[in-house]
């Protein structure tokens, strides 16, 4: 999948109709052959597309991601600045999902057809039609230009000095410090991106969960329940809720890996200094190896969390086992 991924990435980043040469360049400097050479001399684009890849790949597969175009930095030091940021806002984010969009969905589908059902429709309705930069735009103006609610985008304030790197995650690093004033400051600065991108998972969420609820709700083994009288909330609790988390669990997995690609939109609105925002600047000009590099990572952790799911559904239901 990773190998499949890199090629596909690769085809679609070298089929852009614009030149990396003066993306980077400038157009002055473009117009000097020899400046123009020596430049795709320096980073292998005079060679046969077949050949790039190639040599791509046998670097790869030895830990080398190649130099950025931008940056002049090793695209590995790059994405391990820029990941943490990424990670942390993503997580974040399916957190409010999960917080939000199971309990949601559960209590929906226990109560169908009542005001909370509706609202619970509404919420994934608007979660999944609403575009991620336009609610980004509006909450920013909402909240931080009018209300004064939420500080200025960015991962921290700039009076405050960032805590040494350890984790690469502001909250975590703070509170390593001992600097309450950052974990505090990053918090906030963090609760306005993370809902706006939780905005999509959260709906998604929550219309699985309520379908499925009612899937299960419908089963057998809740009418037995129910006839041997045990109370709704344990019937919807213990034994129809464990049920349908499993196609719950599925969506979760790909929403985070989701979130991960989606975080672009978001950062770029939020100035998060994270691989979404990279990932666009790279896109912008042109630097080839930054935008397979950012394509990797996102396909590793598509991978790794998909495999995470797996495993859990053996944890989930017992009629499930793994490696059997």
């Amino acid at each position: 999948m990773l190998i499949g991924m890199s090629l596909i990435s690769f085809v679609l980043s070298h089929a852009v109709p614009a030149d990396p040469v003066t993306a980077n360049l400038g157009e002055q400097a473009a117009a000097n052959p020899e400046t123009v050479a020596a430049f795709r001399h320096r980073w292998g684009l005079d060679r046969p597309l077949y050949e790039q890849y190639g040599v791509y790949l046998w670097n790869v597969l030895h830990g080398d991601l190649g130099t950025s175009i931008s940056t002049k930095q090793p695209v590995a030091d790059d994405l391990r600045r820029n990941l943490p940021a990424t990670i942390e806002l993503a997580s974040a984010a399916m957190a409010i999902s999960v917080a939000v969009g199971i309990p949601l969905g559960i209590v929906a589908a226990a109560r169908r057809n009542r005001p909370i059902d509706q609202l619970a429709r509404v919420v994934s309705l608007i979660g999944v039609s609403m575009p991620i930069f336009w609610l980004g735009l509006v909450a920013i103006v909402i909240f931080y230009a009018r209300l004064g609610w939420a500080p200025a985008p960015g991962r921290l304030s700039a009076r405050l000095e960032p805590p040494p790197f350890v984790t690469g995650f502001v909250v975590i690093d703070g509170l390593l410090a001992g600097r309450g004033d950052v974990v505090i400051d990053a918090l906030k600065h963090l609760a306005l991106p993370a809902l706006v991108l939780s905005s999509y998972s959260l709906g998604i969420i929550t219309r699985i969960t309520r379908g499925s609820m009612l899937e299960v709700l419908g089963e057998d083994f809740v009418r037995t329940a129910r006839a041997k009288g045990v109370s709704e909330r344990l019937v919807v609790v213990r034994h129809a809720a464990r049920n349908s988390i499993i196609p719950t669990l599925t969506v979760i997995g790909l929403s985070f890996g989701g979130l991960l690609s989606g975080a672009v939109v978001t950062e770029s609105v939020f100035a998060w200094p994270g691989l979404g925002l990279y990932a666009f600047r790279s896109a912008t000009s042109l630097d080839f190896p930054a935008i397979m590099g950012v394509g990797i990572v996102v396909a590793t952790i598509y991978v790794v969390v998909n495999l995470v799911v797996d495993v859990a559904y053996g944890l989930l239901d017992p009629r499930i086992r793994v490696g059997e």
